[in-house]
């Protein structure tokens, strides 16, 4: 009766998530692009195989990992890939391009769902961090298909949230075989909602299992040489959020005071904002590079405007510091471990509830330092003008990555363990 409630409502707002369709593809107009698979038409077929759903860059790049583990281990078994947004498909390509099958999942309908699941037929569904739709865990339940949350992170306003849905929470974690916790804080969460502990392993988070591409460190050298790097200092923002540019770029007028030759590389999070950052930059009067259009950055480019995708481990490579935004603004924060596993000395804001055991970790061991907006050019200046602090957050990062690894082993062995008919992984 809850989900027949649920989809009842979903139904009647069916025409105000159009509307919101319309409204984002203002800005961003790929969300009008293959619109026909969100009710479930025109998905590619596949037959057996692993299922992963991602919402969006986040989740996709988290899933990252888990897919080339499985794809290696299991090179005869097909993998599909769904997301949600524009920027999470087009990471499913630049990562994987045709190797894996993608589209994006359907809204939340049964019908659309029954389409979607017509086509594919997989022999397990994994489901990446936090994303618990009622139709599509009982659509695949129905179909005998296990479904595993993997990554899984539950914050604690989350959780009161869900705890308030009972009705609905409660018979939808019943149709889940099995939750990859990241924490033992997330573990009791879903216990507490009525998950049944037997179902329910900390694992770990697989971003700590992280491992910068091959070839960065030679890429990010031929740029150093080629912009006449040897004397600028770099700073990163990465993953910047509305509200959080102006912050950043008054903190970098700062640190230029005392490094006049210091370069900022700013990477908005998303690409409908592209535009509006680079306004920002102009207004500001400092000279901008764009690096989509290929500008090149000579010793008169104070911003490198980052606006391509997949390039951020790239920026991070030619980091002296790194901020990771969406976190001066309550976003919740992105991934702080990106830059660490390039030994680069890392900052967030304090708004980082999406990564807050993880946070929590590297606050405490001296690896990560959690700023207000106000205080971001000073601490940037401290690691700058003191090497010795900036090192010694290095090493703390590393021991924190070191002794966190082996996520990725044990969600592998879990997702095997779904599907005796699956062979299970050799290695991680």
């Amino acid at each position: 009766m809850a989900r027949l409630l649920y989809t009842l409502l979903f139904h009647l707002l069916l025409p105000f998530v159009l509307l919101r369709l319309l409204w984002r593809a203002r800005r961003a107009p790929d969300y009008l692009k293959r619109v026909g698979e969100r009710l479930g038409f025109g998905i590619p077929a596949m037959q057996g195989g692993l299922w992963v759903h991602a919402v969006s860059v986040g989740e996709t790049l988290a899933a990252a990992p888990l897919v080339a583990a499985w794809r290696e281990a299991n090179p005869g078994s097909p993998v599909f890939v769904s997301t949600m947004t524009p920027t999470g498909s087009a990471r499913v390509h630049a990562l994987w391009g045709d190797r894996v099958l993608h589209a994006y999942a359907p809204w939340d309908l049964p019908w659309a769902w029954m389409l979607f699941l017509r086509r594919v037929r997989p022999d397990a569904l994994v489901i990446m961090e936090t994303e618990l739709w009622p139709n599509m865990i009982h659509a695949a339940h129905r179909r005998g298909i296990p479904v595993m949350l993997a990554n899984a992170r539950l914050s604690a306003r989350s959780a009161r949230g869900y705890a308030r849905a009972g009705w609905l929470s409660r018979p939808l974690l019943a149709e889940v075989t099995q939750i990859a916790a990241q924490d033992e804080a997330t573990a009791a969460r879903f216990r507490e909602l009525g998950m049944p502990a037997e179902r329910v392993t900390v694992t770990g988070s697989v971003k700590f299992d992280i491992t910068p591409p091959a070839n960065i460190e030679a890429r990010a050298h031929d740029l150093h040489v080629a912009w006449k790097l040897a004397h600028r200092l770099v700073i990163v923002a990465a993953s910047t959020h509305s509200g959080e540019d102006i912050p950043v770029l008054m903190a970098f007028a700062a640190i230029r005071a005392r490094h006049k030759h210091a370069l900022l590389i700013l990477v908005p999070r998303h690409p409908e904002r592209f535009e509006n950052v680079a306004s920002t930059v102009r207004q500001k009067r400092l000279n901008l590079a764009r690096r989509s259009r290929q500008e090149p950055v000579t010793p008169d480019t104070a911003v490198l405007l980052g606006d391509t995708m997949g390039e951020l481990m790239l920026w991070y490579a030619l980091a002296d510091v790194a901020f990771v935004g969406g976190s001066l603004v309550p976003v919740g924060g992105h991934n702080v471990l990106e830059p660490m596993a390039l030994d680069v000395p890392t900052l967030s804001g304090p708004y980082i509830h999406n990564f807050q055991s993880i946070a929590d970790e590297l606050v405490g061991a001296g690896a990560l330092q959690l700023v207000a907006a106000d205080d971001l050019a000073k601490a940037c200046c401290v690691l700058l003008d003191h090497p010795e602090v900036a090192n010694a957050r290095v090493v703390a990062a590393r021991d924190v990555l070191q002794r966190n690894r082996g996520a990725l082993a044990r969600q592998l062995a879990l997702i095997a363990a779904l599907n005796p008919r699956e062979p299970a992984p050799a290695r991680a």
